[in-house]
Formats: structure tokens, C-alpha cells, sequence
């Protein structure tokens, strides 16, 4: 691992991981049209630190949130304890709940997780959750912003999204174009439909990791290439919290058009490469 192969893929993660373009749909391209070393060729260990980047990028774009959520948990537990639990409920402890409402559908997920992963392995299946995606995105420029924040949204609607992120599992569909549209069509206000799906991303990476924290542990860390690594992570870091920003922006003004566009030429492309590759040679 060279550090400008280090900088480079903290730069992609922190693109792909939260801009709408689907960070697994663009590896299985990569990987097998383009016969690109994958994930198969980054170290398990930098891999993870990698998301441990991005997650840092949500924790300093969110920490006002987070901050909030973290003292609300505590005093949810006195107020357990004591019987004291207000109603209405504080904001802060409402999105508490949300998120783990949002993060329940992901458990479905995991009896399946290895056939999921093999739809990569799909070009046909990758095309289409991409163009799929674009879809979405496109849809969610032509909804009517509601107004739900954590205030008034209710756990129906959680799960709502957390279905979508559910289903963005799958290679080529985007977690953060998914979720993002799914709130939308609940009713969310836009800018707030944005922070719950980077808030909601906590539970899924902190999980991700802890799976994948054992492989890199077997695998073994070296401790020579640590600097590098750490490189790539803080690339990471900064590039994921300007798309978190980036994103906001484009919210508010309602305009995905731009990354619609992108995901139907992409999957497109990758459906006549794919056409080309397997029967050019006829």
C-alpha cells in the first residue's frame, strides 16, 4: 500500500459512501468489466479504518445531534428508573428511537447477507440497481417537501426508510439515494430527511465494521504501513464531510438531477460493456 494509492481510496470512500452513486455498484464494475483490482486487494484492517474515516466525517458534521442523543439516552435511563419519562417525548430522545427503528430491517438482511453480496458478481443486476437508482433520485426531486422532522415523524415512517436502506444493500442500489428518497416519500422535510439518513448510517457502518473487525484482526495488521493507512483515513474524513455538506445543499434546493443522470449513463454503459464483452467475440 503506497500512500498515494492510500490518499486515492480515501478519496472514493469518502465520495461513494455518501453521495447517491452507489459505492458497491461502481466496485463490481471496476473489478469485473474493467478486471480492476477490488476490494479483494485493499487491506481488511485499512479497509475498516476507512469507514471508521467516513463515520468520523457523520460524528463531526452531526455532533450537535449526537451530543443531544447521548445525553438523552442517560436521562431516558433515570427517567426509567424514576417513572418519570415526559410525554411529549424530547426531540433528541425521539431520534433516538427512530434510528433504532430505522436500523431494524437490516436484521432481515443478515440470514441472506452472502447472497446479496454475490449479486455483485451480477453486471445484468448491477446495471439495473443503478438505473434504478437514478429513478429514485429523479422521483425524489418531484416530491412536495413534507414537513416531519424528529419532532412529528413517526416509527412507521422510520421503518419506511430503514426498508430502503434494507434494500440499498443490494450492489448498484445507493444507501444515501435510497434512504434519502424513502424519507421524502414519508413526508420528511428535506433537509431533515437528509440528516436522519446520515445519522441512521451510524448503526449500519459501527456494524459493518464490527463484522469485518474480526477478518482484520486473522488477517493481521502491518504495523509498518500504519501511517499510510491513516493517511487514506483522514483523506477520507475530510472528503466524506465535504459530500455531507455538499449534499445538504443540493437537498435544499431539490436538485438530484445531476446524480439521476449519472447512475442511468453509468448503468447503461455498464449493460452494453457487459452486452460487448460477452458477445462481441460471436
Amino acid at each position: 500500500m503506497t500512500l498515494f494509492s492510500s490518499i486515492v481510496l480515501g478519496i472514493v470512500q469518502g465520495v461513494t459512501e455518501f453521495l447517491p452513486v452507489s459505492s458497491s455498484g461502481h466496485l463490481a464494475i471496476a473489478e469485473q468489466l474493467f478486471g480492476m483490482d477490488g476490494a479483494s486487494d485493499i487491506p481488511v484492517f485499512f479497509d475498516v479504518l476507512l469507514h471508521l474515516g467516513t463515520l468520523a466525517a457523520v460524528f463531526v458534521a452531526y455532533w450537535d445531534d449526537i451530543r443531544g442523543m447521548i445525553l438523552e439516552l442517560f436521562r431516558g435511563v433515570r427517567d426509567l428508573v424514576r417513572r418519570t419519562t415526559p410525554n411529549p417525548l424530547p426531540s433528541a430522545r425521539r431520534l433516538i428511537l427512530l434510528i433504532i427503528a430505522g436500523t431494524l430491517p437490516l436484521f432481515l438482511v443478515l440470514p441472506v447477507k452472502d447472497t446479496v453480496e454475490t449479486l455483485g458478481d451480477n453486471l445484468y443486476f448491477v446495471a439495473g440497481a443503478l438505473m434504478f437508482t437514478g429513478c429514485l433520485l429523479c422521483l425524489c426531486d418531484r416530491v412536495v417537501s413534507g414537513h416531519k422532522t424528529e419532532k412529528t415523524a413517526s416509527f412507521r415512517d422510520a421503518l419506511i426508510v430503514g426498508v430502503g436502506q434494507a434494500v440499498a444493500t443490494c450492489p448498484g442500489i445507493s444507501r444515501s439515494g435510497t434512504t434519502i428518497t424513502a424519507g421524502c416519500l414519508a413526508g420528511f422535510e428535506r433537509t431533515f430527511a437528509v440528516r436522519y439518513s446520515f445519522l441512521l448510517s451510524i448503526p449500519a457502518i459501527l456494524g459493518a465494521n464490527l463484522l469485518s473487525l474480526k477478518d482484520a484482526l486473522e488477517s493481521g495488521i502491518d504495523a509498518g504501513a500504519v501511517p499510510v493507512y491513516l493517511t487514506g483515513v483522514a483523506v477520507a474524513a475530510v472528503t466524506g464531510y465535504a459530500c455531507i455538506r455538499l449534499l445538504h445543499m443540493i437537498a435544499r434546493r431539490g436538485k438530484f438531477g445531476a446524480f439521476a443522470l449519472y447512475c442511468w449513463a453509468v448503468g447503461a454503459l455498464t449493460l452494453a460493456g457487459t452486452l460487448v464483452k460477452r458477445y462481441g467475440g460471436m
